[in-house]
């Protein structure tokens, strides 16, 4: 058995100690780039000297046996100066400090800072320590009796050098050498017996389920792609058991030594407990496979809002010199951590629940998280995926319809001259040299406004990114000289989330390819602004996904499938599969109303009018559980006022909405009235949070009736409680947004939902950035118009509309309410599974949904 660890990985961990301080080191990105830069320049200063022989980025491993396992420990030296046989021509080196001429085969460390070098007094510990490894490594494969070492810092801003030489001869490194092992050991040893356990584990799992029709099949192409290292895209409809399907498959592949981790990925909160929920699943059937579910840092945090430094933070102060033993603690007690779990082991040890869960990462089989710790290039995860390298890590990646759009965003970028100007106000008495070169960024700002039309190519851009690579290093700079003496929370605050969207603007002025089309407007809404829009993000994703063996993404709407192959990074090769549907789709009841539509030049009275009333004769021929999704909150206002005014009986249905700004309680509290109603029986707490039932008048509604929450609506909330006695004699319609929270990744099986109504075509409104999208793929040769609005679209409808039919027991209703449905561009996209499709109109649509659930009661 090979256990792996990086040179730098092993000295951080085994030697870390002290406080978490986000005062210092904030610059992770810019200190990368910075210093990529000097390495690159005192590299080839090195090589060009015609002294000695000089090496970059030395490719170094080492195996460490015992009579268990190995370890694999490698990594990469920045230099190796070698010097010249004796018998050659070479003086002496000057002085100690002196690059030139050293005695010895010398071992350089480079590190970049914009701390002040002069006052530095010696190596940052495990900075030397990386370094001494290196030379361990080299001394022993080339049977040295001595090696130097040289610690080299270099200020990214002056570019001043100060060396830190040290001579070592082998038996000193090679007992330090042994100590640093001998700590790592209890780790390592406890890896191996942990990977004993669970691949005996993984061999005697046997899928818990009868095969649903299909299933075998797609399990059976999930593992080939990992065996052949080729993405596979999954078009699975509910019912197939996709999370399972793809997780069994990647289990036994990593029981076999094909996956080293698994990484499980998601849109949304809510997803990530179907993949918990299955891992615990296959736990009941004996499974030992350690998982975490990463919880973002503002969430998990103990204080509330995330200062990560000893002086704001308990948890901060002396975190490195307990979170070994708390992690520790965790791995040998327990194989799940979430939450919950992590929280009482951070306060039990009184470290960062954030910064734990990340380190227990590093030892759990699978990791549960937003695709944003793979994909952003703001929040990724630096510890795995920072250096390039390619592992065999299999990303699971759930809701992948969801990933265009995130990516969009997650690659695109934006500068506002008014929140420059607005900064500079805030930091000139306290940073007048920040002031400084943000006036200068202004001014920049100010000459592209002036200069150049609403879409510029990058060459002028090159002033803009100029002026950033001036601001970035002094905010660094100013940041660094205030760690010890902080200027006010608030202005820390607002200095350090502008200096982060600002690396983030420059960082993407680097991505800028053809797939990104820079522009400047001056809205109505705000000031100018420069925005850099990535079009197209399958590059990004696709060299993101090839930091790891395999990529499966899978959605039960990844229509049409070469759309989404040809925007999430499909390469030739790649694999696809269409999953069969496993219900029988006469359960399903399909209508499209073509009577009605969400078309902006048809919206009035008239036609909310004719919407309230289609939803009042659908949901009044069965009483049950409906959602009903609306193009816009503005939109469901409209209709709800009618509905309320026209065609809501008290006593025959309790309504609820969706409010705008809903947070984590009310949307739990929302779901809770499905689901206690539902299978389980009535529910019988709708709680105070949920604004039930009608508002009285239409203008109440539309001007402010839909507040949630809304304590004052005694009389709401008690006609909802009044459901408890009614039982099945009544109904519940929910009223939301589709494409919002409660259109995708709910799971409302049995009778807690028998009914979705979906009002229009889902497409996204005519801005400035949709227009720029579909004349860009016009310009390629496809239907920009299918690529900005209709397919995005219709995505959302298939997913509002795989709210019904959850389980094989299940039978309900889709009804689409707008006439453009029947569109042959419309219908060419519906899943296979949609096969059979009624026309309705006002006039029959009650009969029709009558006759379909006469069929079935």
């Amino acid at each position: 058995m090979e256990i792996r660890i990086s040179v730098r990985n092993l000295v951080e961990f085994v030697l870390r100690g002290g406080d978490i301080d986000n005062r210092r080191h904030v610059a992770a990105d810019v200190a990368m780039q910075e210093g990529g830069r000097v390495h690159r320049i005192l590299q080839r200063q090195m090589e060009e000297r015609p002294d000695f022989d000089y090496h970059s980025e030395v490719a170094l491993r080492h195996e460490y046996t015992t009579s268990d396992y190995t370890i694999i420990i490698d990594g990469r030296m920045d230099g190796l100066l070698i010097p010249f046989d004796k018998e050659e021509s070479r003086p002496a080196a000057a002085d100690a400090d002196s690059p030139d001429n050293p005695q010895l085969i010398t071992v350089d460390e480079i590190k970049g800072t914009y701390r002040d070098i002069s006052k530095m007094r010696a190596p940052v510990l495990v900075h030397q320590a990386q370094a001494m490894c290196y030379a361990y490594i080299y001394a022993a494969q080339n049977q040295l009796p001595a090696i130097s070492v040289r610690m080299i810092y270099v200020n990214f801003i002056t570019e001043a050098l100060r060396l830190f030489p040290q001579t070592y001869s082998f038996a000193e490194l090679s007992a330090w050498f042994e100590n640093l092992i001998r700590e790592y050991r209890k780790w390592a040893d406890h890896e191996y017996a942990w990977r004993k356990v669970r691949s005996q584990s993984i061999k005697e799992l046997s899928f818990p389920f009868p095969y649903r029709d299909g299933q075998e099949e797609l399990m059976a192409c999930a593992y080939q792609s990992i065996k052949d290292r080729r993405k596979l895209f999954i078009q699975a409809p509910t019912g197939t058991g996709k999370t399972i399907s793809t997780l069994y498959p990647a289990i036994k592949a990593a029981g076999e030594g094909l996956v080293e981790k698994i990484f499980y990925l998601t849109a949304k909160t809510i997803t990530r407990t179907v993949a918990d929920e299955t891992f615990q699943l296959l736990r009941g059937q004996g499974l030992r496979f350690k998982t975490v579910i990463l919880t973002a840092r503002d969430k998990i945090c103990f204080i509330g809002e995330a200062d990560c430094n000893p002086a704001a933070c308990p948890y901060a102060e002396g975190h490195f010199d307990r979170v070994n033993d708390a992690m520790y603690a965790l791995l040998t007690e327990s194989d799940y951590y979430d939450r919950d779990s992590i929280s009482a082991y951070a306060r039990r040890f009184r470290v960062c629940p954030f910064e734990l869960g990340l380190d227990l990462s590093l030892h759990a089989d699978a990791v549960i998280g937003d695709y944003n710790y793979l994909f952003d290039p703001r929040a990724y995860l630096r510890r795995y995926f920072a250096e390039g390298s390619r592992r065999d890590f299999c990303f699971l990646i759930d809701e992948a319809h969801n990933l265009v759009e995130r990516g969009r965003d997650m690659y695109s970028a934006s500068l506002r001259k008014a929140d420059i100007l607005a900064l500079a106000k805030k930091v000139r008495s306290h940073a007048p040299d920040i002031a400084k070169e943000l006036m200068h960024l202004n001014r920049v700002m100010l000459a592209l406004k002036r200069e150049t039309g609403e879409f510029m190519e990058k060459p002028y851009l090159e002033p803009l990114n100029d002026a950033l690579g001036r601001l970035l290093p002094v905010i660094e700079k100013n940041l660094e000289d205030h760690a010890s003496h902080p200027w006010n929370p608030a202005l820390k605050k607002d200095v350090l989330y502008y200096y982060f969207e600002l690396l983030h603007f420059r960082g993407i002025y680097e991505k800028m390819d053809v797939n990104y089309k820079s522009y400047a407007q001056t809205p109505d809404t705000g000031g100018f602004f420069v925005k850099l829009f990535c079009l197209n993000p399958a590059d990004n994703l696709r060299e993101c996904m090839s930091r790891g063996r395999v990529a499966m993404l899978f959605s039960a709407t990844l229509l049409p499938m070469e759309y989404y192959k040809q925007l999430l990074g499909a390469v030739p090769g790649d694999n696809e599969i269409y999953a069969r549907s496993v219900f029988r789709p006469d359960k399903r009841g399909l209508f499209i109303a073509a009577d009605v539509t969400s078309k902006y030049e048809r919206r009035g009275e008239g036609e909310y009018m004719n919407i309230a009333r289609h939803i009042r004769e659908i949901t009044n021929s069965r009483h049950g559980n409906y959602l009903a999704f609306f193009p816009s909150h503005q939109f469901m206002a409209e209709v709800y006022g009618r509905f309320c005014e026209h065609f809501h009986v008290a006593g025959e249905a309790t309504l609820i909405l969706q409010d705008r700004h809903m947070d984590e309680a009310g949307r739990e509290a929302f779901l809770r009235c499905f689901s206690e109603s539902g299978a389980n029986g009535p529910w019988t707490d709708p709680v105070s949070e949920i604004t039930a039932a009608p508002a009285r008048t239409l203008t109440d509604t539309v001007n402010g009736g839909l507040a949630w929450p809304s304590h004052s609506l005694t009389d709401r909330v008690n006609e909802a409680t009044n459901t408890a006695t009614a039982g099945k004699d009544r109904s519940l319609i929910g009223f939301c947004v589709l494409g919002g929270i409660f259109s995708e990744g709910i799971d409302l099986k049995h009778e807690q939902l028998i009914g979705a109504i979906i009002v229009g075509t889902g497409l996204p409104q005519i801005c400035p950035e949709r227009e720029i999208l579909r004349r860009h793929f016009d310009g390629q040769g496809e239907d920009g118009f299918d690529f900005a609005y209709k397919l995005p679209g219709v995505g959302k409808v298939f997913q509002a509309a795989g709210r019904v039919i959850r389980s094989q027991e299940d039978i309900g209703i889709v009804a689409l309410l707008d006439e453009r449905f029947i569109q042959a561009g419309y219908r060419r996209l519906f899943p296979h599974e949609w096969g059979h499709v009624e026309t309705v109109t006002l006039d029959n649509v009650a009969r029709r949904i009558e006759r379909f659930w006469d069929g079935w009661l």
